[in-house]
């Protein structure tokens, strides 16, 4: 077998999807359905779909130390870091439990969200 010599490995890209389909938007109310946050309800702050993350409000919080600058004051700060979409759940509007999700077309031909436990509609909160 031949040396590479002065040659680099070449470096391969794994193939990433553009973007996700989320089951979640923003607005939604979801329970956190394992990892430390277990079992805490709360609403969706912000969709990384490149990602297939979420943001959840009051879930997983990180802490960073921030300088300060003219316009801004430094210290430690706390906010929510983003979490993969498929360790939450959307909340039945009927009961309040976590249910999977259904998607049905409507004759107008809008998508609605269905929640499996109960069949209620879930609606979009934009």
């Amino acid at each position: 077998m031949k040396p590479l010599g002065n040659r680099k490995a070449k470096r391969v890209r794994s193939a990433r999807p553009v973007r996700v389909k989320m089951h979640v938007t923003k607005g939604d109310t979801v329970m956190v359905i394992c990892g430390d946050d277990k079992g805490k309800q709360a609403t969706v702050l912000r969709v990384h779909p490149k990602t297939g993350r979420v943001t959840v409000e009051g879930v997983n919080l990180v802490k960073r130390h921030k300088r300060a600058t003219e316009k801004t004051e430094g210290g430690i700060i706390e906010f929510a870091a983003p979490i993969h979409q498929s360790n939450v759940m959307l909340v039945d509007p009927k009961s309040g439990e976590p249910t999977r999700v259904r998607r049905q077309k409507d004759k107008d031909g809008t998508v609605e969200r269905i929640a499996v436990k109960s069949g209620q509609p879930i609606p979009r909160t934009r």
